[in-house]
């Protein structure tokens, strides 16, 4: 980042919380949802690759979902990323169709998933916390570069601070309200 804005560090720190959103939204609490899969990714011809971009996701029960994999080589790939994604998923694969039951939320299954959303949270408060770096190492730059004041440098330090701890408590927010919904029978 070659020079401080402030407006730029809060865009970012959004976009991680954003982010975080989007991950949460894939914990889901009772019914089978499409989402639940999005953060999922694949060994794929080389390279690590969504799942959505070598299968289709659907859900033909509330219990259940439907994985049609394009690439009938690419089955195990998928079943095994499933299986291995923390999510606690068991697949059953019958060709290109994975069948992915989900399996009853006890409290114990209940807890990991609280435990993942937490995991979540705090990649996000890491991001943001990298941002807040960025800003700072601008602004120390722009000091010793003498573009700035040091009256300013701290005021402006002080400003970015404050976005992170907002990002942060935001971040918090989100996850205590997700973690409730999760608890919840």
């Amino acid at each position: 980042m070659a020079s401080y804005d402030l407006k730029d560090l809060k865009t970012r720190m959004q976009k991680s919380i954003a982010s975080l959103k989007d991950e949460l939204g894939g914990l889901r609490t009772g019914r089978a949802s499409a989402s639940l899969l999005e953060p999922v990714t694949v060994d794929a011809y080389g390279s690590r690759m969504p799942l959505n971009q070598v299968a289709t996701v659907t859900v033909p029960e509330p219990r259940m979902l439907s994985v049609q994999v394009w690439d009938r080589g690419m089955a195990n790939a998928v079943e095994k990323a499933i299986r291995d994604s923390g999510l606690g998923l068991n697949p059953m694969g019958e060709g290109q169709v994975i069948r992915v039951p989900l399996p009853e939320l006890n409290e114990q299954r209940r807890k990991e998933l609280a435990k993942v959303a937490h995991t979540y949270a705090e990649q996000a408060r890491v991001a943001v916390r990298h941002i807040r770096r960025d800003g700072m190492d601008a602004l120390k730059k722009a000091e010793k570069d003498g573009d700035m004041s040091q009256d300013d440098a701290k005021k402006q330090s002080e400003l970015v601070q404050k976005a992170t701890d907002d990002a942060v408590s935001e971040i918090d927010t989100i996850v205590a309200t997700k973690e409730q919904e999760i608890m919840q029978v």
